[in-house]
């Protein structure tokens, strides 16, 4: 594997003050860049696919992707303020509503709906930074009810964890043959919107400290080996 490919990570985030808390777990020169990319999987999506046409066109392309951020968690198994690694990740609300309930793309004969990081990686990471494993659900629209939790949980048992970008981020790393992670700091539980239950500011302290513990990780990993 070329050195370049093992030092270039790219993380990305949706929003500035997400992209700061990761940033901030890295010294310079680790080969690790940090990026925000906005709020959602297409914005992500773009963002992300712009952002790798770029360096493969420098001739530095990265050889991971993270998506990376703060998240909801799926009680009582993601915890606020814990982290979660996917194993899954997954576009949960992509497909139709039907009488019979809801129909993902792929059983309407398009797409995908789900990516799957390298499993040799996942363990890793999980060990190195105290994070559960699981299914990460990304949406387009939050979830604010204990109905619409309650269906998601039936429909994806393995989920710990909603947000709504990493299912972008992995389609834009899958056009581009890279592999892909995705790591969230719980900042509320999954379910009817309580801001009063939030601890945004214990999620981004999580996500620096996870982020400060995966540099050995990140470096050390070689996909050419998955």
């Amino acid at each position: 594997m070329a050195a370049a490919e093992l030092d270039r990570v790219l993380v990305a985030t949706a929003v500035p003050v997400e992209r700061d808390a990761v940033a901030g777990a890295f010294p310079g020169g680790t080969g690790i860049e940090v990026i925000a990319v906005g709020v959602g999987p297409a914005l992500a999506a773009a963002c992300t696919a712009t952002a790798l046409t770029a360096a493969a066109l420098r001739g530095e392309p990265y050889g991971l992707v993270v998506s990376a951020g703060i998240g909801g968690g799926f009680q009582p198994e993601a915890a606020v303020g814990s982290l979660v690694v996917a194993d899954e990740i997954v576009a949960a609300d992509l497909g139709a509503e039907t009488e019979d309930g809801f129909v993902p793309v792929t059983e309407l004969g398009f797409g995908t709906v789900r990516h799957r990081p390298p499993a040799d990686l996942v363990p890793r990471v999980a060990d190195a930074t105290g994070a559960r494993t699981g299914a990460v659900l990304t949406v387009s629209t939050v979830t604010g009810t204990a109905a619409r939790a309650a269906a998601l949980r039936d429909r994806h048992p393995t989920a710990l964890a909603e947000a709504m970008e990493g299912f972008g981020v992995a389609e834009a790393a899958a056009a581009h043959g890279v592999p892909v992670l995705e790591i969230r700091a719980i900042s509320n539980p999954v379910g009817p919107r309580d801001r009063a239950a939030w601890r945004v500011p214990d999620a981004l302290a999580a996500l620096t400290e996870g982020f400060g513990k995966l540099t050995p990780v990140l470096e050390s990993w070689n996909r050419h080996d998955s």
